[in-house]
This record gives C-alpha cells, sequence and structure tokens, in this order.
C-alpha cells in the first residue's frame, strides 16, 4: 500500500459546477494531473460536451473548464491504494468540500464522477451544501460496462447548471 495524496482544486470565482472525482490514480500522480491515463474518457466528454477540440494539452484543458465555470477536485484527500483501483483505497481522508464551497459561493451542483466519489462524499456531514448532487457514471477505464455514448449522454447534464 503507498500513500497518496490528492491535487489542489482547480476552481476560480466564476465557477459555478463543481466536479468531484476519488483520488488520482498512478498515471495522474506520475503526471501530476487530472484524468491523466489516456484511456479515461474525462477530457474526451468535456471536451465534446463544450464542443471544443480535443487536446492533450494540459493547460489548455484547465482553460477549457474555465471557459464553461466547470470546477475539479476530489473528495479523498489522502489514502493509502494498491494500484489505481478505487476499491483497492484504504484508510482516507476526505478534503473539506464544505469549506471549499463556502469559499466559492457560485457553485450551484455538485457532480461525482463515478460511485466511490458519491460514496465517499456521502460521509462528510453535509450542513454546509445544500446543493443538488449528481451522480454520473465513471470515465475510468476500470468502469467500462457502459458504452462511451451512454457515459457522454449522462455527462451532458452538467450543462443543466450552467449559464
Amino acid at each position: 500500500m503507498q500513500k497518496i495524496s490528492s491535487f489542489p482544486p482547480i476552481i476560480n470565482y466564476e465557477s459555478k459546477i463543481l466536479i468531484l472525482g476519488s483520488i488520482p490514480g498512478i498515471k495522474s500522480l506520475e503526471m501530476k494531473q487530472y484524468y491523466a491515463h489516456p484511456q479515461n474518457k474525462f477530457w474526451k466528454i468535456i471536451c465534446e460536451i463544450f464542443n471544443e477540440e480535443f487536446t492533450t494539452d494540459y493547460t489548455e484543458r484547465i482553460k477549457i473548464l474555465e471557459k464553461y465555470h466547470v470546477a475539479l477536485w476530489d473528495v479523498i484527500d489522502t489514502c493509502e491504494r494498491k494500484g489505481s483501483l478505487d476499491s483497492e483505497i484504504r484508510n482516507e481522508e476526505a478534503n473539506k468540500i464544505g469549506e471549499l464551497l463556502h469559499n466559492y459561493p457560485n457553485i450551484k451542483a455538485i457532480f461525482c464522477n463515478g460511485q466511490k466519489s458519491y460514496k465517499n462524499l456521502q460521509k462528510i456531514p453535509p450542513k454546509d451544501f445544500h446543493l443538488p448532487i449528481i451522480v454520473l457514471p465513471s470515465t475510468s477505464p476500470a468502469h467500462a460496462s457502459l458504452k462511451y455514448e451512454e457515459k457522454l449522454l449522462s455527462w451532458q447534464k452538467i450543462k443543466n447548471y450552467l449559464p
């Protein structure tokens, strides 16, 4: 088991929605980038939802999130994990989601990238966030039970909470 930590949030005062993952996988940790594994469909879905050209340039990817008022973070701050699978996560400690939402009051909805982020979010006392929480199918290659088109259709919901 290896002790790992999440990245700082990608957020600004214009952000309207918050997408929460669980915690970065091995490839993301190596590259110091959210959703860096080439088989993870997160960036492809984000680009397609907003009709942006797909890019592998991380700086450009972040600009797309900012352009469409999307914040990104993880529910888990630190944990122990062997490999990249959420099922291998042990001894997790939560990020301060309530504090983040307090500091960024323009967030109107929370979207969980998969069941693990949702289940961990449920463990955090919800006193500070009376916002809609929507669970989306995981973009991880480990969750291939849904076809890409089905995932994309579900992820389109985020546009309902954006200007």
